[in-house]
């Protein structure tokens, strides 16, 4: 539990990813987690089936991402602190992104129905500034680059798996 709480105060840019060590079942619980629950957020905003191979897709993007960036570094020992911190904070993310849907769901039709769509693109953003504290922490990049890092780094996971979803 205490690892799981420091990985939420990491979201809220209190913990350095270089300080946390996840165990195995950790990082494996994680990733279920990740699965399961952006398979409920695509579920919601579209067909489930197509909703949970998007998400499977952008896993894999996503590691493979996270493998290229230590690779490139040459930081591969630093591998499963990075895919656990950024994967544990896109969960939490992913959390209130679903709370956001099911928000979304009761204020339809009513003067209020905006509220959402604002806290998902403040959603967003807060998940591109920790990917660039993430980035920052773990490489000691500058602010710049690090967050350039994020952004790139939230338009392949994102994008590559909802172009070819578009496409399919």
């Amino acid at each position: 539990m205490k690892l799981l709480l420091d990985y939420i105060a990491l979201c809220f840019f209190i913990n350095n990813p270089n300080d946390l060590e996840p165990s195995k079942s950790f990082v494996w619980k994680c990733i279920a987690f990740y699965l399961i629950s952006g398979s409920i957020v695509e579920g919601l905003i579209s067909d489930p089936a197509d909703g949970s191979l998007e998400v499977a897709m952008r896993a894999i993007v996503a590691v493979t991402l996270i493998v290229l960036m230590v690779v490139v570094l040459k930081q591969w020992p630093r591998f499963i602190q990075l895919l656990t911190a950024i994967f544990m904070c896109e969960n939490f993310i992913m959390t209130l992104g679903i709370a956001t849907e099911v928000l979304d769901h009761y204020l339809q039709r009513t003067p209020y129905e905006n509220i959402p769509l604002y806290i998902g693109g403040l959603l967003i953003l807060w998940y591109i500034a920790i990917l660039g504290y993430i980035i920052r922490q773990m490489f000691e990049y500058n602010l710049l680059a690090s967050l350039i890092l994020a952004f790139w780094y939230f338009g392949l996971a994102y994008g590559l798996p909802f172009l070819v979803m578009e496409v399919l």
